[in-house]
């Protein structure tokens, strides 16, 4: 029996969504430079599955169960950061940045919520990317690195967050069949 108003499905999503953000919060700051221009944060790698993770959740258990894996992912990240002993600033900069872009990714995802799932997907993915990416990059690195570096930052973290969740959305997409979506 589950106990939770919330289907197996959800809390399943909901405790990979938050186990992506732990696991991109812990790699933050390591950097893979891109050939040309940016500086890839490792942790952008594990955070793009958020997206569709997140686009998941609100398919299998609604806007409440959104919002749940939302402060769970708050409340198991910030407890992670302290016990990490990770720098505040980072620790702020995770907390707003994921408050932020997600609230507002959910709240385009929920106002397209009749079209496709593809239209909901790319265009809460259009408002949430860069929102969270420049946030993120600003609060945790403005004041620390160079104008250039930070730049460097967002571009590469929005290039790969878009390919990233596009690839994972694709192949959720693709692993369901177009019907169920």
């Amino acid at each position: 029996m589950n106990p939770s108003p919330f289907p197996r499905s959800a809390l399943l999503l909901t405790a990979l969504y938050a186990a992506s953000i732990l696991a991109a919060n812990l790699t933050l700051n390591n950097f893979i430079p891109l050939p040309v221009f940016g500086q890839l944060s490792v942790g952008t790698v594990f955070f793009a599955a958020v997206f569709t993770l997140r686009d998941r959740i609100h398919r299998a258990g609604g806007l409440k169960a959104v919002y749940f894996a939302i402060a769970c992912a708050l409340i198991v990240n910030t407890a992670a950061a302290m016990l990490t002993h990770t720098p505040w600033r980072f620790i702020g900069a995770s907390f707003l940045a994921i408050l932020v872009g997600e609230l507002a990714d959910t709240a385009v995802y929920q106002r397209l919520i009749e079209k496709s799932w593809w239209t909901r997907v790319l265009a809460s993915n259009a408002v949430s990317v860069p929102l969270d990416s420049v946030l993120f990059t600003l609060l945790a690195f403005g004041g620390d690195e160079s104008t250039n570096f930070i730049l460097q930052i967002i571009f590469a973290d929005i290039l790969a967050k878009y390919l990233i969740a596009a690839l994972f959305a694709f192949r959720v997409r693709h692993a369901s069949g177009p019907a169920a979506l």
